[in-house]
């Protein structure tokens, strides 16, 4: 008699001793090999496990692979189709709001990324968003000059840009575990008015520097969880000074500028 079957036995015989009557505890047996609908079940011409432990084979029937790891497996699928359908709502309404598709980043939160209160601490975000700044520069290089211009500007050589100020508004606590989405979108000069004409200051500063603002969007939480708005300048690192980039720079930044609805 196989492991299988004495298994079963003793269930049975479990079950007779707690007072379920049967008149052949061996018939029954029989009728549950015989039984689709019953755990037991052997389709004809297949033979159960070696071992009431053993993995199930592919002899099996459908319904025994109705197990951990298929739930397992089940809530994995449903987790990542979850996660798919945010991360689509989360580019969807940034995009709305005008932020540019070449900063996008997702920035996993690790449990390291808590303080002692319990959610991701406050400076934590300027690291964020410096990897999305970062990445959104890279791809403003590429466009100027390619690979080269790209390496260039990461490493501080010729022209490049600076953080100068920054601000943040947090918006909601984040925790563990949560992935967010990092956006960047340039902030177009404001256009002159015969009430207020340009000086002399603002005509320099348009020309050397400009405002950007940022945004983190929470996966797990379907909502942002922060803002900010920074000011970068563009820096000679061969003579140290801020400078004017050139026309074709900022036909490049005001590129990225887009109309999206305000918040």
């Amino acid at each position: 008699m196989s492991a299988m079957l004495l298994r079963s036995a003793r269930l049975l015989q479990l079950r007779d001793v707690c007072g379920v009557r049967h008149s052949s505890s061996l018939r029954s047996l029989q009728a549950a090999f015989k039984d689709p609908s019953s755990p037991f079940y052997l389709a004809p011409g297949t033979q159960g496990p070696d071992s009431p432990d053993a993995p199930p084979s592919q002899n099996q029937p459908p319904h025994s692979n109705f197990s951990t790891s298929s739930v397992t497996a089940s809530l994995g699928a449903d987790t990542k189709a979850v996660q798919g359908t945010a991360e689509e709502e989360a580019k969807e309404k940034l995009l709305e709001l005008g932020y540019d598709l070449e900063s996008f980043w997702e920035q996993k939160i690790v449990w390291g990324d808590h303080d002692s209160m319990q959610h991701v601490n406050n400076v934590r975000y300027l690291r964020f968003l410096e990897s999305s700044r970062v990445h959104w520069m890279n791809s403003i290089a590429m466009e100027l000059g390619g690979p080269q211009r790209a390496s260039d500007m990461s490493k501080g050589k010729g022209v490049s840009l600076i953080l100068k100020s920054i601000t943040l508004n947090y918006k909601r606590p984040v925790t563990y575990p949560d992935t967010l989405l990092i956006a960047h979108k340039p902030l177009p000069p404001p256009a002159p008015s015969p009430s207020h004409p340009p000086s002399s200051h603002s005509h320099n500063a348009h020309l050397t520097q400009f405002n950007l603002d940022a945004i983190a969007y929470s996966y797990a939480q379907r909502s942002i969880v922060l803002t900010s708005s920074s000011v970068l300048v563009w820096y000679d690192y061969d003579t140290l000074k801020k400078c004017d980039p050139g026309e074709e720079a900022r036909k490049v930044v005001w590129g990225r500028c887009r109309e999206g609805r305000v918040m």
